[in-house]
């Protein structure tokens, strides 16, 4: 149920990005819109109690990959490395639940992260602040080679008990997609970078801000919408784990 609630939160942000691309739909490509587009359809109040019930899921698990090392990643600094980006994973998808509830509850939009970095600002002061924030798009942009790395090794096949009558398509699926997804990471992390040591501003940046400066690049649109179908491809191999994973410890 996890990895369908990360697949169904991936598929509805290329979607939105798709429709962006063409001058269509309104929510922003976030984790925050698709949740929010999730809501507006007929049983929306339903989609969210299901999607929190599989982050929860997904946020259990990998907290159990990282540290009760699931996978065997063992004591090595690179194990060791993969499995702190695990719990960090399982930190992050932590606060997207707790929005979620909060959505679903109160029916709003929590704003907190705008004056949790203005608060970060205030705290440490600007030059500090960059430093940190400089620090973070370092990690996004390792995440996104990672992920680049992963697709293009097709690494995940260890973990995955794919069925030979379907290997081959869903293989491509599965890179396209960690691909997809490692660039947008890449991008996210070179954003952050730019704006915090270029702009000198701490602001959170994410997915919809990826895209956004890829529409400024040549072929910027062509691009966006390769990206939204990756993004898309990145949901399909999400439901592809939830169905075909294997746990050997």
């Amino acid at each position: 149920m996890g990895y369908a609630a990360r697949g169904l939160i991936y598929v509805t942000i290329g979607v939105l990005a798709f429709l962006s691309t063409l001058g269509l739909g309104g929510e922003e490509a976030s984790s925050k819109g698709a949740i929010l587009n999730l809501k507006e359809q007929p049983f929306g109040q339903t989609l969210l109690v299901i999607l929190i019930i599989g982050l929860l899921g997904y946020i259990i698990w990998r907290f159990t990959q990282g540290i009760k090392d699931a996978d065997g990643h063992g004591h090595s600094f690179k194990g060791l490395v993969v499995r702190g980006s695990l719990i960090v994973s399982a930190i992050t998808h932590s606060i997207l639940c707790y929005w979620t509830i909060k959505l679903l509850l109160h029916n709003t939009e929590d704003s907190s992260g705008d004056s949790a970095s203005s608060s970060l600002s205030a705290y440490l002061g600007s030059d500090i602040t960059a430093f940190v924030v400089g620090i973070i798009g370092l990690i996004l942009v390792g995440v996104g080679i990672a992920h680049l790395f992963k697709g293009y090794k097709a690494r995940f096949e260890q973990y995955m008990a794919i069925p030979q009558a379907h290997y081959h398509w869903m293989k491509k699926v599965c890179q396209f997609g960690l691909i997809s997804r490692g660039i947008v990471w890449c991008i996210i992390g070179w954003v952050v970078l730019r704006s915090a040591f270029i702009s000198g501003t701490s602001e959170n940046k994410g997915i919809s801000d990826a895209l956004e400066w890829l529409q400024t690049t040549p072929f910027g649109s062509w691009l966006t919408m390769t990206v939204a179908i990756g993004l898309i491809a990145f949901g399909l191999y999400s439901f592809l784990e939830a169905v075909y994973r294997r746990i050997e410890h």
